[in-house]
């Protein structure tokens, strides 16, 4: 039975999110208005009827987390975050898309007050929601306890037909119906158009039935333009459904109440002036005035901050008794929520001796997150379906899965991603959005470029994400160039903020996750070797953590060999072969360029320093490298296909080979002449 109870400010508010939809568009004379109109009436249900957050204290922890997958919709979260009480202001709106505003063109993270994920490329907002959702089952099903019930928030998603047309939205949502979350819920603005015009052209599977197939539960909204009580229906259903999450199709009008209203024309540009005079008219408003917002409106949104303000106070009364209870639980819950580690972790990191044997980087990995698990319970992590070559699963750690499988449970800290690289990226940012969690993610390094868009957008809003990206070369030998990377570095050295770590012993993979789990707000990407690498005599944990070292010095040189991973020692046999020419080589170690290009520059020309040529090396493009080095050695095009030795001797990446290509180099510079400047020193 329906508890639906109207309110004499439905019609208004609704009325007033459609016409400030208009207007916030008209204003910028950019955007995207459709959706916004379209959706006015469930936001209006949703937020005022159900929905648990704080305004006033907006990273309050068990809060519901709402997310616009549809981001191009983002004049209406807007609309929604000042109504609320969020920070932000009826001039913000006015702002909407201008330099500097706190309202961008698509929604960011850390950017406006309210915002949990940034979203815009389509289907990335609800593979985040998954994230959302399994962090909140996870971190409910470890730390709550009977009569303590801290953990139990919903995580809602508004989403559009172009969502569920991207590939990523079916990787998320088919692993989210295998993990049984009851606390997903997703609305499908189902308004048959996109930028092409109706979605006939070339959407027109059945998606009730392929959600349905993934183990969710569906429900239809037929009269999403009028209909609150079904609406009101729908989503209380779906939060009575425990073990499924739940897709509600919402038909709706595109545009509704615009001239162009069901068509592509509202979809992505501004409405005519006389169009929103129409608007205006046909609810009631001043047809003359734009951004109104009539008081009643505010005194119903009212509700919300009123809502989450008492229900934060009880939160906060549960956790005072539950620190008296639980008092260890208490401590490392409340130690994860504010984002603090735990004293001395770092004392858990492996330390190599260059006598210790040669592992590959990739066995390295494993060994340092099995120390590092029982010192950092903030770790959860997985694979996409290569665990056994990724070295992700810590030995004795349980799987995140529902109960009910058989397969471990909700507070497992290790998720089978399935073959769902795109997917597992997306729902990691999620993870690292809720908060508490370190989320760490395994596949080969070339199948990282599969997670591209996740992998930018962790960069840009600042989620801190570890790829354990194995497979990292040409040295993966046997599978060929369809799985030896060649572009990847340079594509992720490329991508700003995200730390691209390629170590070439213990010690200097023991430095990447030191960073890297410091690195608070910027994913990174561990490049590691399928092959055996030996441990270098200068390495050190402190020396690697400066993302570049001297591996090896000499005074007065000939020659530097900068390089990277499994290619750092094959540059040190380099150099002890031209030492015995008499000509003296330095080499270096530059595990990650972005570290490294933030130590003080002093450093940095301490360890690329002017005085003699320096020549780059590594398995991979060449790209980028001229910025560390004035020669450049690596692969032309693609890898091969045959044992990695073998592979390496093709393509003259073995010590022999360099020692002749430093040696011309080294006679290239002298019979040159002049000083030979560091390719750090510049004008800007």
């Amino acid at each position: 039975m329906s508890n639906f109870v109207p309110s004499s400010a439905d019609a208004t508010s609704i009325a007033t999110i459609r016409t400030l939809a208009a207007d916030v568009v008209g204003k910028a004379n950019s955007g995207h208005p459709g959706a916004p109109m379209g959706m006015a009436p469930v936001t209006q249900v949703l937020f005022t009827r159900f929905f648990n957050a704080n305004p006033k204290s907006s990273k309050w922890f068990n809060r519901d987390r709402f997310v616009l997958s549809n981001g191009h919709a983002c004049a209406l979260l807007y609309i929604v975050l000042h109504l609320s009480g969020y920070k932000l202001s009826l001039d913000d709106l006015k702002a909407f898309r201008q330099i500097d505003s706190l309202t961008p063109g698509h929604p960011e993270a850390r950017h406006t007050d309210g915002v949990e994920v940034t979203t815009g490329p389509l289907g990335q907002g609800i593979s985040n929601a998954v994230g959302l959702a399994i962090a909140q089952a996870h971190l409910g099903a470890t730390y709550n306890r009977d009569g303590f019930d801290l953990l139990n928030n919903y995580t809602y998603v508004f989403l559009g037909d172009g969502c569920l047309m991207e590939g990523i939205s079916s990787e998320a949502s088919s692993l989210a119906g295998h993990l049984q979350l009851g606390n997903l819920i997703a609305i499908w603005d189902d308004n048959h158009i996109s930028i092409d015009g109706s979605t006939a052209v070339a959407f027109t599977e059945n998606v009730e039935q392929r959600y349905l197939a993934y183990g969710w539960q569906v429900l239809h909204v037929k009269d999403g333009d009028h209909d609150l009580e079904a609406i009101y229906n729908a989503i209380a259903e779906a939060r009575r459904e425990k073990n499924k999450p739940t897709l509600i199709r919402l038909t709706t009008t595109i545009g509704y109440g615009s001239k162009e209203q069901g068509t592509h024309g509202v979809h992505g540009a501004p409405l005519k002036a006389d169009d929103i005079v129409a608007l205006k008219t046909k609810v009631g408003f001043n047809p003359d005035a734009a951004f109104q917002i009539p008081d009643e409106v505010y005194a119903a949104w009212s509700v919300i901050g009123k809502r989450g303000a008492a229900l934060e106070e009880q939160w906060r009364s549960l956790l005072g008794s539950y620190a008296k209870s639980y008092p260890n639980e208490h401590a490392e819950l409340t130690r994860r929520i504010s984002g603090k580690l735990p004293a001395g972790w770092e004392k858990s990191l492996p330390v190599y001796k260059s006598s210790d044997p040669a592992q590959a980087s990739r066995k390295l990995s494993e060994i340092a997150l099995t120390a590092l698990t029982p010192a950092l319970p903030d770790l959860l992590g997985g694979s996409a379906d290569l665990t056994g070559s990724n070295l992700t699963k810590v030995k004795g750690s349980t799987d995140f899965q529902p109960p009910s499988t058989g397969l471990g449970s909700y507070k497992g800290t290790y998720i089978r991603y399935g073959v769902r690289e795109h997917g597992m990226g997306a729902i990691a940012n999620g993870l690292a959005a809720y908060g508490g969690i370190i989320p760490f993610i395994g596949t080969f390094l070339n199948f990282v470029s599969y997670a591209a868009g996740a992998v930018r957008l962790s960069a840009l809003s600042k989620h801190q994400v570890i790829w354990v990206a194995t497979h990292d070369s040409i040295g993966l030998g046997e599978d060929g160039p369809t799985h030896q990377p060649v572009e990847t570095a340079a594509h992720f050295r490329a991508t700003p903020n995200v730390a691209f770590w390629r170590p070439a012993d213990g010690n200097e993979t023991s430095a990447a996750y030191l960073v890297a789990i410091r690195s608070t707000e910027t994913p990174s990407i561990l490049s590691l070797s399928r092959q055996n690498l030996p441990n270098l005599e200068n390495s050190t944990i402190e020396h690697a953590a400066k993302g570049g070292y001297v591996v090896h010095e000499e005074q007065g040189e000939d020659l530097t060999i900068v390089a990277t991973g499994s290619e750092v020692s094959i540059a040190l046999e380099a150099a002890s072969k031209l030492r015995s020419q008499g000509i003296k080589t330095r080499v270096v170690s530059l595990p990650c360029w972005l570290v490294f290009d933030q130590q003080p520059q002093e450093y940095r020309l301490s360890v690329l320093r002017s005085g003699a040529p320096i020549l780059s090396l590594e398995a991979l493009s060449t790209t980028g490298w001229a910025k560390y080095s004035h020669e450049q050695y690596g692969l032309p095009a693609w890898g091969a296909s045959g044992p990695y030795k073998q592979v390496y001797e093709k393509f003259g990446i073995t010590g022999s080979n360099i020692a002749l290509v430093g040696k011309k180099v080294v006679d290239f510079y002298k019979a040159k002449g002049g000083e030979v400047v560091s390719p750090l020193v510049k004008a800007l």
